[in-house]
């Protein structure tokens, strides 16, 4: 089963409601996959300044300390945590980025890193999308676009790092409904070429072979056309980028998926009721994404 939403906004005078609109849409998939839930969020924090997406099961404890830690270091100063629940924002200049990750990796091995980059912050948690959107206060985040799911397990754990969005590289994430058949021979070529798996899940490798193909020189479109070939099995994939995010369906799209645009936005559902709730969907263009076609919006 599984629920994927996503938003991609063409007026910016709409990113102070991104947040809401999303939850909205994810909420309305709850019954395709209650286990747990999880959103990417994109609002750039301009080019001198980068984040990470951090998790810990001992938050209260685990971010002031790591504030403190580095306050203590010249060469991560300016470096702050915001915490939202069991997750935390770590902002800090580009030219601090190699010291910032080299005090998680000494001193907070047991953080957990969900994403990096210049826009993107993922929240993610074990638990209906309600109680989720409720924990992360994600219907006060604003942002230029962004995806989420709720998943219904079937090849992994219910656990947090299984949950939905997969985030590889920086400013990438992927959601995914469906089963790959090939993803073990995937990973297994991946982690040969020095990609390191938090999990078990097949949307992770689907994730990490997008950003190796990306890292290869291929652009979003390019790779998504090269795992038509590569990817075997059943899925609809929504892709998020700095500045915009992709779908692609597999050559059979057994797996259901709506789309809209307007002059105000691009909105994906696994089904037409996650796009009901937002403003102006009676007029918009409603279409069935194409099996084994890229789709993709930028800003």
């Amino acid at each position: 089963m599984c629920g994927i939403v996503g938003l991609f906004l063409k007026d910016r005078r709409l990113e102070g409601d991104l947040g809401a609109m999303l939850s909205d849409m994810l909420v309305t998939m709850t019954e395709r996959g209650p286990d747990s839930a999880g959103i990417a969020v994109y609002a750039s924090e301009g080019e001198r300044r980068k984040k990470l997406t951090l998790r810990s099961a001992a938050p209260e404890e685990d971010f002031p300390r790591l504030e403190e830690v580095l306050r203590e270091r010249p060469s991560t100063h300016g470096a702050t945590v915001e915490r939202r629940d069991t997750h935390g924002v770590l902002r800090f200049a580009v030219t601090a980025e190699a010291a910032v990750r080299e005090v998680l990796h000494d001193a907070f091995p047991e953080i957990s890193v969900m994403s990096a980059g210049g826009a993107i912050e993922i929240y993610k948690e074990v638990g209906a999308p309600s109680a989720v959107s409720k924990r992360f206060g994600l219907g006060g985040m604003r942002g230029s676009h962004g995806i989420g799911h709720t998943r219904m397990a079937t090849e992994s754990a219910v656990t947090t790092l299984g949950a939905h969005p997969f985030s590889t590289g920086p400013d990438q994430c992927l959601v995914h409904n469906g089963s790959l058949s090939n993803h073990n021979r995937l990973r297994r070529r991946l982690q040969a070429g020095g990609h390191r798996f938090d999990t078990e899940n097949d949307s992770e490798v689907a994730a990490a072979y997008l950003t190796r193909r990306m890292g290869e020189g291929r652009n979003l479109g390019e790779a998504l056309e090269d795992g038509l070939d590569e990817l075997d099995g059943f899925y609809t994939f929504v892709v998020g980028t700095a500045t915009g995010f992709g779908v692609l369906r597999d050559p059979i799209a057994c797996k259901p998926a709506v789309m809209a645009e307007t002059g105000q936005y691009v909105a994906f559902g696994s089904e037409y009721r996650a796009l009901a709730v937002l403003p102006g969907i009676g007029k918009a263009r409603l279409w069935e994404p194409e099996p084994a076609t890229v789709y993709f919006w930028e800003h």
